[in-house]
């Protein structure tokens, strides 16, 4: 990022994306002067891209990574670039397998994932919570807190002053807003999607936004949604990056293609048997690789089609 010429790019100024209107960005220049740049509806920009601005032409950089994520209608949503962390919010209420699902979905990108379990100061949230780390404390970092009376947000704004630039996910109503508002209190969530003929927008939220926290790190905002499907992601890719699967690094299966249901030689099974794997864990993942040989089957008919 920065006020500096690009070799090639005669003029052009570097800056980074940290709000998205739909058909323009928002950039902010190493200055600190911020400018709104007008792109194409569904250009594929998103916040966090670093990018080149000449007057109006805006280049994208390449990304160092990429969140994801499939809907439930099957459709690719790329919710932003260049982050290393992923914070996946939880509440009572949450989805089973929305976690699971983050988690790879976050290692698949190259980004470290961390939990966050909101609203413990509910009665029903406590158990819930407890019974979450046991089985994710000893895997990712985990933070239990409020984000309404702020019991336990330090821990875990400590955590991001670490230099981390992140974003949360999460379905929505597990409190998303109100943990963005209590880690920065001076936030000032900018709303208004401009229209396609004068700019002079409408009262909606941004697709998503980037902010800077006191004392460091920083934080994309994004919409809540129902579902976290898996995106380009394989069988092997699926057992290397499952939560519950580590003890799978000291050693592999016998078959580079295993599945893990009833293959010889398999570590998966040797694990579960041994208990280095728990019953629980192993058929949530047998849930997941359902789903992932879909995928890949409907991929295969794609191109057959061709």
């Amino acid at each position: 990022m920065g006020n500096r010429k690009q070799q090639g790019e005669s003029g052009a100024e570097q800056g980074l994306i940290v709000s998205h209107f739909g058909v323009a960005v928002e950039v902010l220049f190493e200055t600190g002067e911020r400018r709104m740049v007008k792109v194409k509806r569904n250009s594929g920009h998103v916040v966090g891209d670093q990018v080149t601005v000449a007057g109006e032409v805006l280049n994208r950089l390449p990304r160092r990574t990429e969140l994801s994520r499939r809907d439930a209608r099957g459709g690719v949503h790329l919710l932003a670039a260049n982050l290393d962390v992923l914070g996946v919010v939880l509440a009572p209420g949450t989805p089973s397998g929305f976690l699971d699902r983050a988690i790879v979905a976050a290692r698949a990108a190259g980004l470290a994932p961390f939990v966050v379990f909101n609203k413990c100061d509910l009665p029903e949230s406590a158990e819930l919570s407890d019974a979450t780390a046991g089985v994710y404390g000893g895997i990712v970092p985990f933070f239990p807190l409020s984000a309404v009376t702020g019991a336990g947000i330090e821990p875990l704004r400590e955590f991001l002053r670490q230099g981390h630039r992140g974003a949360f996910v999460g379905t929505t109503g597990v409190g998303k807003s109100s943990l963005m508002n209590a880690l920065c209190p001076e936030l000032n969530l900018k709303v208004g999607e401009l229209s396609d003929y004068n700019w002079t927008g409408r009262h909606t939220t941004t697709v998503s936004s980037l902010h800077a926290l006191p004392g460091g790190g920083e934080l994309v905002d994004t919409p809540g949604f129902r579902d976290f499907g898996l995106v380009d992601i394989t069988v092997p890719e699926l057992a290397a990056w499952f939560p519950g699967f580590e003890a799978l690094q000291d050693h592999r299966c016998r078959f580079n293609d295993c599945r893990h249901r009833q293959e010889p030689g398999c570590a998966v099974r040797d694990e579960l048997s041994t208990g280095g794997i728990t019953q629980e864990r192993y058929q949530t993942y047998l849930l997941l690789l359902g789903e992932v040989e879909a995928l890949e089957e409907a991929a295969q008919r794609r191109n057959w089609k061709k």
